[in-house]
């Protein structure tokens, strides 16, 4: 891992929360993620599954978690189980945790290898009444092709079909959207090496680069700053290309009197940033464009004294559209007297601004949290308006990341640059 260590209280206290939640006599099993084929022989860079590392902080394939708070064997409240180092894995893949090692980064006691699990399960998983495991229950997620969860949970049942099954994933839904303070310190530092980033291609930027050299710059400071790399793929979409809301060829020439949408971010120790800037390729926005990035703005300022205790999602997105609407009229995108009579489903602001204002954010970008409860002090969300034009090849979108707290919200991103004469002053400067 490039990022320094995590002290283990951090997860101690997370299984402490979790465990609180479950029935009496329960186990809960929990799996890292899969290594996913490339192409051949080759896989993808590993990702760890966010509830194990959650749970856990290991950051390695192969590893199981068992969760037994009842356990009539003390030893096995605990278990984690990882993949056995050798000699041969040493030389040809290097780092894997040791027992010890594992210890310190976990604060599980007691740690087997992968190949202990079927003596040491079926010793204790009959002595429990009810079996909690997980699946992916982000409600993003679509489900085409099966993984590690969706094996073991098959395997498990063909071995054992009378338990009683439970859900974890609405416990961890619950508990995952309240940050604690070490969770907000590590997203602070993904914001912290994104805003290097903006600045650094601020300087950048000129007419005539390739949209990839600007992300060559991106990926060169996140690596730099011991960042995991891009928190999502990075969208670094001059002129026309801003319209389109998840472009990411990233190769086409930025060229004089366009504007670049940048849509990118820091993954710090698996926690995320997400950032999104518009900025004039030749250092100075048209009156035209300002203007557009100046509507944006208003919206996004408008919309954070909203992102407070007690909002309700819909209300809010709601509310962020009545604002919308009454910019784009400013425009002369949209007539007063078309918004006065739109259907209420349908309204018109939808055709230049399509998407949601704000997500969840956390160990994934599109944080694991439910839409249909009030937002909460310990929750982070993105505030995201954008305006985008297809007729004059123009797309703005400003984001920044948002903590809400006890006391109203705190701007984790409020000092990376964002006032148009801001940009354009460092961008000439």
């Amino acid at each position: 891992m490039k990022y320094n260590p995590i002290d283990a209280s951090l997860f101690r206290e997370n299984r402490e929360k979790f465990v609180s939640k479950l029935k009496t006599n329960a186990i809960a099993i929990f799996n890292s993620n899969d290594e996913y084929l490339r192409s051949g022989d080759q896989t993808f860079p590993f990702k760890q599954n966010s509830d194990f590392f959650y749970l856990t902080g290991i950051d390695q394939e192969q590893s199981i978690l068992i969760l037994f708070p009842d356990c009539p064997n003390l030893r096995y409240k605990e278990v984690l189980f990882l993949r056995q180092t050798n000699e041969h894995i040493a030389v040809w893949e290097g780092h894997k945790y040791t027992k010890e090692r594992a210890r310190e980064a976990s604060g599980i006691t007691s740690i087997f290898w992968l190949d202990d699990l079927w003596s040491i399960l079926p010793s204790i998983i009959n002595y429990s009444e009810s079996i909690y495991l997980n699946t992916n229950e982000n409600d993003r997620f679509v489900q085409e092709v099966s993984y590690r969860d969706l094996r073991f949970i098959n395997d498990l049942k063909e071995k054992y079909p009378l338990h009683d099954y439970k859900r974890s994933a609405p416990i961890l839904r619950e508990l995952r959207a309240g940050k604690s303070a070490r969770e907000i310190d590590l997203t602070q530092i993904a914001c912290r090496i994104t805003g290097d980033a903006f600045r650094r291609v601020l300087k950048f930027v000129r007419p005539g680069v390739k949209e990839y050299e600007i992300e060559a710059e991106i990926i060169h400071e996140f690596i730099r700053q011991g960042a995991t790399g891009h928190a999502y793929t990075p969208i670094i979409a001059s002129g026309a290309n801003a319209n389109i809301l998840h472009y990411n060829d990233n190769n086409q020439l930025c060229k004089d009197g366009e504007v670049i949408l940048f849509d990118f971010a820091a993954e710090y120790a698996n926690y995320n940033a997400d950032l999104s800037r518009s900025v004039p390729v030749n250092g100075r926005f048209t009156k035209r464009q300002k203007d557009v990035y100046n509507s944006v703005l208003y919206v996004m300022k408008q919309a954070k004294k909203m992102l407070v205790s007690g909002t309700i999602w819909n209300d809010y997105h709601d509310e962020v559209g009545k604002i919308m609407s009454e910019q784009l009229i400013k425009l002369g995108l949209l007539s007063k007297f078309e918004v006065e009579r739109q259907d209420p489903a349908m309204p018109l602001y939808k055709k230049y601004f399509m998407h949601g204002t704000s997500h969840h954010l956390g160990l994934d970008v599109h944080d694991f949290a439910s839409r249909y409860k009030p937002f909460e002090a310990g929750n982070i969300l993105t505030c995201e308006p954008g305006i985008y034009i297809k007729e004059e090849g123009l797309g703005i979108r400003l984001e920044n990341d948002i903590l809400i707290t006890e006391n109203g919200n705190i701007d984790l991103m409020a000092d990376i640059p964002i006032e148009a004469e801001e940009i354009e002053e460092i961008m000439n400067s």
